[in-house]
Formats: C-alpha cells, sequence, structure tokens
C-alpha cells in the first residue's frame, strides 16, 4: 500500500490494493518504457503480473494500472481466447473503473474527458487525443509540443532523432515528411515530439 501512495491518488490507494490482493497480482513499476505505459501477463504459478512505468502522473498511473487489472479480470472470467481489447474487456474496464470516477479521485476538469472516453474505451489512452491531452496537464513540464500545435511546415524531432516536416491534416492524422528519406509518415495529433527552432 505505501508504494502505491507515491503513485496514484490518495483515496485510490485502498480499494486498487484490494483489487492486487483479490487476484494475486505482483505489482512491478519499473522505467519508462516507450512503447506502453503497462502490461499485463500471468505467471506459471497461476499469479499474475502488472508492469507500470513509474514516470506516469497520478491519474495516468491510476488509469494504466486499472486497464492492466482489466485485461486479468476479463481473461479470468470470460476465457483466454478473447479479444485482447475486445467488447469483454472494455465492459470490465468501464466496471472496474466507475468507483474511481469521483471528484475525491480525479480533478473536475479531467471528469466529463473520462465519462466521455469511458462510454467505449480506447486499447490506449493515447489513442484518445482529448483524453491523452487532458492528462497531460499533470506531467511535468516538458519542451516538447503535440504535433496539432505546430504550423504547417514547422520541422520536428521524434523521440527516435528523425527529422520529419509537419504536412496536412487527413481525417483524424497528419501526413509528415521525413527530411532525409522524403518519405510521407502518418501522425496522430496527440504524439509529442521536439520543435527545432528555426
Amino acid at each position: 500500500m505505501s508504494v502505491l501512495e507515491k503513485y496514484i491518488p490518495r483515496l485510490a490507494v485502498m480499494p486498487l490494493t484490494a483489487l492486487l490482493e483479490q487476484h494475486h497480482v505482483h505489482l512491478k513499476i519499473v522505467n519508462e518504457r516507450k512503447t506502453r505505459h503497462g502490461d499485463y501477463r500471468p505467471l506459471p504459478d497461476g499469479s499474475h503480473r502488472i508492469t507500470i512505468n513509474a514516470n506516469l502522473n497520478q491519474y495516468r498511473f491510476l488509469i494504466t494500472l486499472v486497464h492492466e487489472i482489466a485485461h486479468l479480470v476479463a481473461f479470468t472470467k470470460y476465457g483466454r481466447y478473447i479479444k485482447p481489447h475486445g467488447v469483454e474487456w472494455k465492459h470490465t474496464f468501464q466496471q472496474l473503473m466507475l468507483p474511481f470516477l469521483r471528484p475525491d479521485v480525479f480533478p473536475n476538469d479531467l471528469l466529463p474527458v473520462l465519462a466521455r472516453h469511458f462510454k467505449n474505451p480506447k486499447a490506449s489512452s493515447d489513442t484518445d487525443a482529448l483524453m491523452s491531452i487532458a492528462l497531460k496537464k499533470y506531467d511535468p513540464e516538458t519542451h516538447k509540443n503535440y504535433i496539432f500545435e505546430l504550423n504547417h511546415g514547422a520541422l520536428f524531432i521524434t523521440d527516435n532523432g528523425r527529422k520529419f516536416m509537419k504536412g496536412n491534416k487527413l481525417r483524424k492524422r497528419y501526413e509528415c515528411k521525413e527530411v532525409d528519406t522524403g518519405r510521407v509518415y502518418l501522425f496522430q495529433p496527440n504524439v509529442q515530439v521536439e520543435l527545432i527552432k528555426e
């Protein structure tokens, strides 16, 4: 319990600790992984391991932890052959998250965004641009910008050091041309990148 107090809102600690104990979960908090916020693995001894990135703000950490517990509960209840982010998982995630969607756990500005998101939760909170942006307000300050904030034609660098120029917006994503190769890639609007000052 004392470990969780450092990572999630205080009033979420007891109910989440109870969930972790009930389902025999080994919670592992790790350094940031660029590709995911967390993951779930069943272990050979019948227990379960959930791994969460340590660098998440308290609200994203809570949502990610419940997201991973929902995988465990859905697989236990419906069997191992369900789709990882299918209807069963969505329903389970909604049910597990409901007790936490209150003003003494989440700030008032996040609650309407979360209510909208949990009508049909996505496989990753990052693919819901509105929620991703709302949660970012609670991250430590960085020198990065979202793609959608950049001007057309702006140059930027991604985490892996590649340089791009922002192009046109398609339906949901932006076409961006890699400077070195001339190849065009599609970027989600809420990808965080470093603007190259000219």
